[in-house]
Parts: structure tokens; C-alpha cells; sequence
């Protein structure tokens, strides 16, 4: 990794200055300031990315979602605000989630009871399937 300018006051006059924990060192000329390259942050694949804002957009809260994924309830709260991901407000249904395998999300659909007066999504989730189902409240 290269580095152009000077994080301080963006001179790109600078020199090598040791090495700090492994990290090459520089010191800028201009206005004496050390630094160093900047280290690359753990990447989260774009398909959980993905799967986060879709779970959210289908009203799952962030602790949920860090719970189903394992990813952090503050990754995907960036996110949210990263993307501008606005969650439309309904508020006479609340969703409820199931992760099943194949063989119970086939019973599951077998059975009219479980269906019926809701709204259903079904997404994949690695080698499960996440239901998640909308029922209206009952007062």
C-alpha cells in the first residue's frame, strides 16, 4: 500500500521513519508529522451485506439480525445508514421469523393454518431457509 499525501496537512514531501508494529513508519517534512499506512479493515462479504439490509427491510431489529448472521448490530446499523435504507412504517403487522431446513419449511407451507391472514417471505440463508411471516395484531 502506497501513501500520496500526509494525513496532517496533505504535503506529499515525506521520508521513511522506522517501522511500528510491522508498519512502515513515515515523517512528513513539511509539518513533522508521523504516520502510518493505513492497516486494510476486515471485509464482510457483499452477500451478508446484502442479507442484513434485506432482513431489516423486512423488520427485523439490529440485534436480530446480528443474531441470525453473526454479524454486529453495529455493521448493520452503519449500513442502514451507509445506503440511506428506509423501512416503511406499517404498524398493523409485526413479523415473526423461523429458520428451517428444507424438510420443515415444506411442512411448514403443508399446513393452511400456518399461511393463512399473513404475508410470508421466504429467503435462503446459507443451508437453511429464514421465514419470516407478517400477522396482523389483535386487539
Amino acid at each position: 500500500m502506497s501513501i500520496s499525501n500526509c494525513p496532517n496537512c496533505g504535503s506529499d514531501h515525506f521520508v521513511k521513519s522506522g517501522i511500528i508494529k510491522n508498519r512502515q513508519r513515515y515523517r512528513c517534512k513539511s509539518c513533522s508529522y508521523y504516520f502510518t499506512v493505513n492497516k486494510l479493515g476486515k471485509r464482510i462479504d457483499e452477500y451478508y451485506v446484502n442479507k442484513a439490509l434485506q432482513l431489516y427491510l423486512e423488520g427485523l431489529t439490529y440485534r436480530e439480525i446480528e443474531r441470525i448472521l453473526g454479524i454486529s448490530n453495529v455493521s448493520v446499523m452503519n449500513w442502514v445508514k451507509k445506503y440511506n435504507i428506509k423501512r416503511p412504517a406499517n404498524f398493523n403487522y409485526h413479523p415473526t421469523y423461523k429458520i428451517l431446513n428444507a424438510s420443515e419449511l415444506a411442512s411448514f407451507f403443508q399446513k393452511k393454518e400456518n399461511i393463512s391472514g399473513a404475508g410470508v417471505v421466504v429467503t435462503e440463508l446459507g443451508d437453511k431457509f429464514m421465514l419470516i411471516k407478517w400477522e396482523r395484531f389483535r386487539d
